[in-house]
């Protein structure tokens, strides 16, 4: 299995309603089950293809090590429902929490794979709102679809 070279975070900022079947089956296999859900992924050919069938259900874009690190503390979770903490980091080999989160970065390990931790991010709306349409690409003016490094800005704000 090839790997890609650049973390992305994707973000499901639509709902539910009216989702045709086959994209609603490549969000489940994204783990964005429900709006304001995010996960870590890889730019791999294979993944990039499914944010393309869901451009109009997500935004996504290239994460920054520094909101991973956020994204882990804050919104990461075990099973069970329990944080993420320094303590499972040493468990994985790893000296704390931002060592992790620099491995993801650096597609070291993937994130889905990592053993006891659910493979999405459950966030808040942005505080302040979606600026635009979640209806439009973020190329006029929306919030769907690619947006490059102004997903770390999105993502601050849902944090």
């Amino acid at each position: 299995m090839e790997k890609g070279d650049k973390c992305l975070a994707v973000i499901r900022v639509r709902g539910t309603v009216n989702v045709r079947k086959d994209i609603e089956d490549t969000l489940k296999m994204l783990n964005l089950t429900h709006s304001c859900h995010a996960t870590l992924i890889d730019n791999r050919p294979s993944y990039l293809g499914m944010l393309q069938k869901v451009q109009n259900q997500t935004t996504w874009g290239e994460v920054s090590k520094e909101v991973i690190t956020m994204l882990l503390e804050k919104r990461g979770r075990l099973i069970g429902n329990k944080k993420v903490t320094d303590e499972y980091a040493k468990r994985l080999g790893f000296q704390s929490l931002e060592d992790l989160a620099d491995a993801i970065y650096r597609l070291q390990v993937e994130f889905k794979r990592l053993p006891g931790i659910k493979p999405v991010f459950r966030l808040k709306p942005p505080s302040g709102g979606y600026k635009g349409s979640v209806k439009k690409s973020w190329k006029v003016g929306g919030v769907t679809g690619y947006r490059g490094e102004a997903i770390n800005e999105l993502l601050k704000k849902m944090i």
